[in-house]
């Protein structure tokens, strides 16, 4: 059942380069049944976050109306980058089952290896200037978040 997850998000790869998309395929699934499916959309819908791991989680949380999909499974044609992979962890999915890894993605011009290092610094030593700026009100979200009654965990 895996492998035939996993060969439909690389065909979803493969019919996303022909609709202008990247090479990228990812898939949804919860017991044995497909939820969601997307292809790369960061071309087409102009959306840097539209990697088709991120659309598809997207995808799944909307039919399934929750933003937790413990009982899920990716399938994704390559190894997810670090914000596909931050995704993965705040949907809680149960599991993730890739083909092609970081490397080859690299070698076809997708290349992160540069976030995975930037991660590691310290804000001030960043590519992108990130610079924290002291204010009186900064923290008030946060108090107002902690003394809610009513409030959603996640």
């Amino acid at each position: 059942m895996h492998e035939d997850f996993l060969n439909q998000a690389i065909a979803l790869a493969y019919d996303n380069i022909d609709q202008g998309g990247g090479p990228f395929g990812a898939l949804v699934a919860r017991n044995g049944e497909i939820i969601a499916a997307s292809g790369n959309r960061v071309t087409p819908d102009l959306d840097p976050t539209a990697h088709a791991e991120i659309v598809a989680i997207r995808l799944a949380c909307q039919k399934l109306g929750d933003f937790q999909l413990s009982d899920c499974t990716l399938y994704t044609s390559c190894e997810p980058c670090p914000m596909c992979l931050g995704a993965i962890y705040w949907a809680r999915l149960q599991a993730v089952y890739f083909a092609c890894d970081r490397f080859d993605a690299a070698k076809a011009g997708f290349d992160d290896g540069f976030i995975y290092t930037e991660i590691e610094k310290p804000a001030q030593q960043r590519r992108i200037v990130m610079q924290q700026l002291s204010l009186d009100s900064a923290n008030r979200p946060f108090q107002l978040w902690q003394i809610k009654t009513d409030k959603i965990r996640y």
